[in-house]
C-alpha cells in the first residue's frame, strides 16, 4: 500500500485529500468512508489514512507505534500523536478496542466483540484464543453498577529449554 503525502499539513482537519491516497481499490476506500462515517466520524485525511491500515485488511492486533511504523512505510507521514489521537477516536467510536495487555503498551483490537486473548511475554504479541473458553459463572456487578465488558488475557512465556 502506498499512501502518498500531501503539502497539507498533518494537523489539518478540512478532510481527506482523494488525489493524496494512491490505492489498488476505489471499493476499499468507500468501504473505508462508509465505516467512518456510520461511526460519525469525519473522514480526515489521517483517519483515513490509518482506517485504510487497519480495516481493509484481516482482523489484527496493533500498537500505536506498529501503526505508525506501517503508516511511515506506506508514506502516509503522520506523527506518533496523530496515529495516537486517531486510535483513541476510533476506540470511542467503537470501531476498536483497546487491550491494556502489559500494564504499559495498549493493542488496539479491530474485532470489537468479546473475546480473549493470549499476550506471548517476551514477544510482544497479542493472539485471540480459539473458540472453546467458557466461562460458568460471571461475578455479579457491584450494587448501582453494571458490567460494561469482561477483558480477559492469558499471559504466556516460552518454556524453558531443558
Amino acid at each position: 500500500m502506498d499512501i502518498r503525502a500531501t503539502t497539507i499539513p498533518a494537523d489539518d482537519d478540512g478532510g481527506p485529500d482523494p488525489a493524496s491516497l494512491e490505492r489498488s481499490s476505489e471499493a476499499g476506500v468507500q468501504r473505508c468512508l462508509q465505516l467512518l462515517s456510520n461511526a460519525g466520524l469525519r473522514p480526515t485525511r489521517q483517519r483515513l489514512a490509518l482506517g485504510q491500515l487497519l480495516f481493509l485488511g484481516d482482523h489484527r492486533h496493533v500498537t500505536a507505534e506498529g501503526l505508525y511504523e506501517e503508516a511511515m512505510a506506506a508514506n502516509a507521514y503522520l506523527s506518533l500523536a496523530t496515529v495516537y489521537n486517531t486510535l483513541n477516536q476510533f476506540t470511542e467510536a467503537g470501531l476498536l478496542r483497546r487491550i491494556a495487555a502489559d500494564g504499559i503498551k495498549s493493542f488496539f483490537d479491530t474485532d470489537t466483540s468479546v473475546h480473549p486473548h493470549f499476550y506471548l511475554e517476551g514477544e510482544d504479541m497479542l493472539v485471540d484464543v480459539a473458540d472453546g473458553l467458557a466461562f460458568t459463572k460471571v461475578p455479579e456487578a457491584l450494587p448501582g453498577h453494571e458490567i460494561a465488558r469482561l477483558d480477559v488475557i492469558v499471559h504466556l512465556r516460552r518454556k524453558p529449554v531443558a
